[in-house]
């Protein structure tokens, strides 16, 4: 009898942690769901505009790991840039987006959410050609945004430097390389190592990552305080070695090649594709504007692929000078740069260039050999398979050979990763389901969302929950032991 006792308190002790902790999961909000705060960042790049709607918790605004992507839009049509000739368009290019914004935002929540629009390198290239223009489509700009009920906190066109280290910041915001979440639900300090970010946009192309090195030009060194924790960052933005801007090169530098004829070969094009192109196509850029050739820009030459991945690497070589370095050690165009070291990460262009070899040619991406025989076979590989296996991509299509073989060219002998260091960089879209740009870092920038200072007090509510659980377990299991032993006990003394 005493033994059955026994074993009931048993099962009740059970039955009463199980009840203990249900309690906890299901009272962690009695109001109802959680309050929740907005922000919306227009990243207006050079060759679209994308609009991020991130939300986190209304109480923990200088927590971290807890900031998502609520929503995002793609802006029909080009980037800002681009309407430098009807500079209203611009802003009315982006009501479609704000609309949505308008419907994403709960109503009640719209005057608190600080909007911001950040705009990158083909903006940086308009301001060099047409200040007036630049200046002018930025106000146009502005005007829109103000006319939507958020809190409009101001568009500015950011340096390189900047739009790298914001990219570095919301990648390793996201993977929790600063600070992450305790068992207990406390924040601490993540012993992982930041990770390097390397961005690969329109107009541009930014490489940034922690290092113990000293860095020899101080235009690419930042000092950061991050929960407490300082980081000597080196950053470079490349303007002109962004995908768009290195196609308007490479083709300028296949046309000089061939002497600028009716009829042009271009090797880092598909065998049986051809178009028609107007030089004003090619040189309306200051990318390109040195090379401009004294032909008018209305004339028209026709540019047919032959497929040549090695004269095609020969070309894309010519983007890059890799000959002048006044440092102990360069990158390339005489850019100081530390020796690569750690984990990265890279996205944009990067990424879809390397999904696209993964997936659609079908080819792994491990070592740096791996990328260059993958950019071989797409040059060999004619216009015909090439649409056959991707019909999809028929706009992107002629340019993966010019884009693969350069992602190999300057990772290797721009950035200097070898056989050792190449498999460290991960090719990625999202954290989660938050996509990788700087947009989520200037946001947590502007909002001051990461302190200087570690946040040693904070705790989640899930703290106390776990304290009272398993305190109540501790009691609950000794007086269910204490009690069972004395019932075996003195039904042993019984039976004597």
């Amino acid at each position: 009898m005493a033994r059955r006792a026994a074993a009931v308190l048993l099962l009740l002790a059970l039955g009463c942690l199980l009840g203990i902790l249900l309690l906890c999961l299901g009272s962690g909000d009695t109001r109802g769901a959680p309050s929740f705060k907005y922000g919306i960042v227009l990243d207006a790049g050079s060759s679209h505009t994308a609009v991020f709607i991130y939300k986190w918790p209304a109480d923990k605004e200088n927590d971290t790991g807890i900031v998502s992507e609520h929503s995002m839009c793609d802006v029909e049509g080009p980037g800002i840039s681009s309407y430098s000739s009807k500079p209203p368009a611009a802003g009315k290019s982006l009501e479609q987006c704000l609309s949505q914004a308008l419907r994403d935002v709960p109503k009640e929540k719209h005057a608190g959410t600080p909007l911001y629009l950040g705009a990158t390198a083909g903006m940086r290239l308009l301001r060099i050609a047409d200040p007036e223009s630049s200046d002018a489509v930025l106000s146009t700009v502005m005007d829109t945004l103000k006319s939507y009920p958020f809190d409009f906190r101001g568009a500015k066109i950011l340096s390189g430097e900047e739009e790298g280290v914001f990219g570095w910041v919301t990648a390793n915001y996201l993977l929790e390389n600063f600070i992450k979440r305790g068992w207990l639900g406390e924040w601490i300090q993540s012993k992982k190592r930041t990770l390097g970010a390397m961005d690969f946009g329109g107009a541009s192309t930014q490489i940034t990552f922690e290092t113990s090195d000293v860095i020899e030009d101080p235009k690419n060194e930042v000092m950061l305080k991050l929960y407490g924790q300082p980081y000597k960052v080196y950053t470079h933005s490349f303007l002109c070695y962004g995908r768009d801007q290195v196609l308007k090169r490479l083709l300028s530098k296949v046309l000089q090649a061939e002497n600028y004829q009716e009829t042009v070969a271009n090797p880092c094009w598909p065998t049986g594709y051809h178009k028609s192109l107007l030089l004003s196509s090619i040189y309306d850029s200051p990318c390109t504007e040195k090379e401009r050739p004294s032909l008018p820009l209305n004339t028209t030459v026709v540019v047919s692929g032959t497929g040549n991945g090695n004269l095609c690497a020969l070309h894309v070589s010519k983007l890059f000078d890799f000959t002048n370095c006044s440092f102990s050690r360069c990158s390339f165009d005489g850019v100081f740069q530390p020796e690569v070291s750690g984990n990265f990460i890279a996205f944009s262009a990067f990424y879809y260039t390397v999904d696209f070899i993964q997936t659609v040619m079908e080819r792994p991406v491990h070592l740096p050999s791996d990328l260059k025989d993958a950019a071989e076979t797409i040059c060999a590989t004619s216009w015909n398979e090439l649409f056959q296996k991707a019909p999809k991509l028929e706009k992107r299509l002629p340019d993966y050979c010019s884009t693969s073989m350069f992602i190999y060219l300057l990772t290797t002998k721009g950035y200097n990763f070898n056989n050792r260091s190449f498999p460290s960089i991960t090719f990625q879209k999202k954290a989660g389901e938050t996509s990788i740009g700087w947009a989520l870092g200037y946001m947590l920038n502007l909002t001051n969302m990461i302190p200087a200072e570690e946040p040693a007090s904070h705790r989640s509510m899930l703290y106390n929950y776990w304290v009272i659980l398993i305190l109540l377990f501790v009691i609950t299991t000794l007086t269910a032991l204490l009690t069972a032993v004395y019932l075996l006990r003195h039904s042993k003394s019984s039976t004597i």
